[in-house]
């Protein structure tokens, strides 16, 4: 497979163009340079950004390039850094902070994912610092977690936007999983003085006391909890947005205007309980899923010299080896050089039973080591580790937006301001055209504002995309994001490579056969004895069918390419190899022999022969053996309605139609060139949605052209290659990946006509008077809490089959 190229990013500042035919000038000239895979300038900016392979170009010769075109080239300090954010209870808090953090003078990109509360800006830090940057999220009423990634590059050290980031512990919000949480949190304090102010202002007005006392009591509710939201409306206003803050700001002080100091002071209480509610639940599926995550020790212990040190995970390079004692988790991804132990490696594969050890086995960081001790030799670094892949992968998954997402974020733009226009033709038609009320009627469009908020309708895909994604995870399947989580569960036909995908990809002994004198042991001790020492997978799977026998040391050991193998056993010369090589040494072969032979090639396995230099002995069919769970996973499959089952192969018909048979499959397609396996993918979309389930090694062509890829195997290979990975090889997890995706999107849906339904309700009920402010407010948090909960149900989605 062509692995992917290592890419850098640099970025300049280019003097001296006075037209933009100067900047494609410089684009045209850069790409020709060999290595440049990507040359962006921008003329009204002045930049260029340069994407280039570091194997074959540096950036001192990107900037010569340029010089050589007679402009002037100065680096930029690109900085990127990476911080979660905490307080945002629905996705227009994200773009919220998305479009002021743009507007700040410096900052290139900046992009929020709601669902993980991750914030990522890349910025120019001669222009802007990280305190702004922070000062500007926090001004918008929210909070900073700064313990976070970042990456400083200028044109000497260009950064990398194609490498893995290792993710550091997240710190758990500490009053986010108890009661505490509403006294030790301003946002949960000022929930509970504002229920006070409430109250106090109920019993003075039921007491009969001075208005002034009881709207004093109201104030103070309003003033405690609504000055944050206050501050974050009238910043969208400066914005030219208008997000909940900013209307449910209008709609209190409209109240309060009209002399309804209760209805303002229920309005706060009710919107802050409810948005703090939202935050607390959110937060748990995040904590919960990063939970997942925090699997890798942030020491190990490493053998240097004679002693055993304790050292940061960052500071073990690869070939050393680590010491992990029983209970302790792998720090690094490596292979084992001496001990045997146990190792859960649930939270990687998604097993639960734990998997024995041995010298030359992998094992995995964050895996938990149950019994022996281990010696490890180190192949992956800190930042490359298969959990740090995972890390990277998951995050991007739940980050990213999905179809659905997409069209309810559309869908919100134009629904907003919908919605305030009838408010304010609500507020001004009927008093002005028809002598109405006139505070019945603004009162009515107040109501209005409130329901046009359509936070329930956006956080309906998120927070249903990263539950369910957590859940995979938990069961080792890797989405790579949203559009792989919709698509999955659409698939009507499934495509499987065969070799190392329905089958083990490595040859097994099926049966051993002897002729004359000689027993079957006696064959198979031959073979094993011959194969012992040799590479080749047939030798090796004929030693490894012998393991229990006491295998001969042979004399005069002979590797005949493209045949076989001859050695002698005292004074006999013994042969193992194909047909070729006996008839090159002109052995019969008996009519029985011959017949025998043609039947195991009909069985789709591959005869080994042994012998002498007179006769053949016996021989041994082997063959590629299927997976254990293969024929299982095929009948989950047609469980949850998958009918149209196909094995693509390059084998022969004879291989495929046994193989087919005994997994289950109707349908196989054999003898196929990598090109003709695309083609195949090509004609089964007439069918519908095609997935193609491969090992990710010879059939990269297949996965990509395919609806969706699911990739069986190591991380290793196929996070480049599939849009799904099940990291443990499980075939059985397939239908759990395409129930799961079914069951997200019924979710969704199911979270969007509830929305729109509570909503057109509310639009109705409002219109005509029969909702208050507090009954909007009610309904529209209300509604977010329910198709936040059930989207976290997925969370927890066990399989059903």
């Amino acid at each position: 497979m062509t692995q992917t190229p290592f890419l850098k990013t640099q970025t300049l500042l280019v003097g001296g163009m006075d037209c933009g035919s100067c900047a494609k000038t410089i684009e045209a000239s850069l790409q020709q340079l060999n290595g440049v895979t990507e040359a962006a300038v921008n003329f009204a900016t002045e930049r260029v950004s340069v994407s280039y392979n570091p194997d074959l170009l540096n950036a001192a010769e990107i900037q010569n390039r340029i010089t050589a075109l007679g402009y002037t080239v100065e680096a930029i300090a690109v900085k990127t850094i990476q911080v979660q954010v905490g307080g945002m209870d629905c996705g227009s808090c994200a773009k919220t902070i998305e479009a002021s953090l743009q507007q700040l003078s410096g900052v290139n990109e900046a992009t929020v994912s709601f669902a993980t509360g991750k914030l990522q800006v890349s910025f120019d830090s001669e222009q802007v610092g990280e305190t702004t940057i922070f000062e500007r999220i926090k001004a918008l009423g929210y909070t900073v977690e700064q313990n976070h990634q970042e990456h400083h590059h200028t044109s000497s050290c260009s950064h990398d936007h194609d490498h893995e980031h290792p993710t550091p512990k997240t710190s758990q919000n500490p009053v986010a999983t108890n009661w505490k949480f509403w006294f030790a949190n301003r946002r949960g304090q000022s929930v509970i003085l504002a229920g006070i102010g409430l109250v106090l202002g109920l019993l003075s007005q039921y007491l009969a006391l001075p208005v002034l006392i009881t709207r004093a009591f109201y104030g103070i509710g309003i003033v405690v909890a609504g000055y944050a939201i206050a501050r974050a409306g009238l910043l969208e206003l400066r914005l030219r947005r208008a997000d909940m803050n900013l209307l449910m700001t209008i709609s209190v002080i409209g109240a309060v205007i009209l002399g309804d100091w209760f209805e303002g002071a229920l309005v706060v209480f009710l919107f802050s309980l409810g948005t703090t509610l939202q935050v607390f639940t959110f937060g748990r599926t995040r904590n919960a899923i990063r939970a997942l995550m925090d699997l890798t020790p942030a020491i190990a212990t490493v053998k240097r010299g004679s002693q055993e040190v304790t050292v940061p995970i960052d500071s073990v390079v690869l070939g050393e080896t680590l010491t992990i004692r029983p209970g302790q988790r792998v720090a690094l991804d490596g292979v084992v050089i001496s001990g045997t132990s146990a190792i859960d490696q649930s939270p990687i594969t998604g097993e639960s039973i734990p998997e024995d050890k041995a010298p030359g086995d992998i094992v995995y960081a964050g895996t938990l080591n149950q019994s022996g001790f281990l010696s490890v030799k180190v192949t992956h670094t800190a930042k490359d580790t298969t959990v740090a892949k995972i890390i990277h992968l998951v995050e991007a998954a739940q980050g990213s937006r999905a179809p659905t997402q997409q069209w309810v974020d559309k869908f919100a733009e134009i629904y907003t301001p919908i919605v305030i226009l009838i408010a304010i033709a609500i507020a001004l038609i009927p008093p002005l055209a028809f002598a109405q009320p006139f505070n019945v009627w603004v009162y009515r469009a107040l109501v209005m504002l409130v329901i046009a908020c359509p936070c329930a309708l956006v956080i309906s895909t998120p927070v249903s995309i990263v539950s369910a994604i957590g859940a995979a995870t938990r069961q080792g399947i890797l989405f790579k994001g949203g559009n792989a989580l919709e698509t999955a569960g659409r698939v009507s036909t499934l495509a499987f490579d065969k070799t190392g995908t329905i089958t083990q990809g490595l040859p097994i002994v099926q049966k051993v056969y002897h002729f004359g004198q000689v027993s079957a042991n006696q064959v198979l001790l031959i073979a094993a004895s011959l194969s012992q020492h040799s590479e080749h997978p047939l030798s090796k799977a004929i030693a490894s069918a012998a393991q229990e026998m006491e295998l001969v040391e042979p004399e005069n050991f002979n590797s005949l390419a493209g045949k076989g193998i001859q050695a002698n056993f005292g004074n006999t010369s013994y042969l193992v190899g194909n047909r070729r090589l006996f008839a090159d040494l002109e052995i019969p072969l008996s009519d029985a022999a011959e017949s025998l032979l043609i039947e195991i090639e009909n069985l789709g396995q591959t005869p080994v022969l042994v012998g002498t230099n007179q006769e053949l002995l016996g021989a041994i069919a082997l063959c590629d053996g299927i997976r254990l769970e293969a024929t299982e996973a095929i009948h989950k499959l047609k469980q949850i309605g998958l009918k149209k089952l196909v094995m693509l192969t390059g084998d022969r018909t004879a291989v495929a139609q046994q193989i087919a048979q005994q997994v289950g499959i109707t349908e196989y397609r054999a003898e196929l060139l990598p090109e003709d396996k695309l083609q195949e993918i090509h004609q089964l979309r007439r069918f519908g949605v095609v997935g193609m389930v491969g090992d990710g090694i010879n059939d990269t062509p297949a996965l990509a052209a395919a609806d969706i890829g699911f990739a069986v195997g190591g991380i290793d290979i196929t996070l480049e290659t599939a849009d799904v990975v099940l990291v443990g090889s499980d075939l059985r997890r397939l239908a759990y990946a395409v129930d799961l995706s079914r069951r997200t999107v019924s979710v969704i849906q199911q979270n969007i006509v509830f929305s729109l339904v509570t909503k057109g309700l509310f639009l109705l009920l409002g219109t005509f008077g029969f909702v208050g402010l507090a009954i909007a407010v009610l309904a529209d948090t209300g509604t977010s809490l329910l198709v936040t909960a059930n989207g976290m149900r997925l969370f927890k989605a066990k399989s059903k089959y």
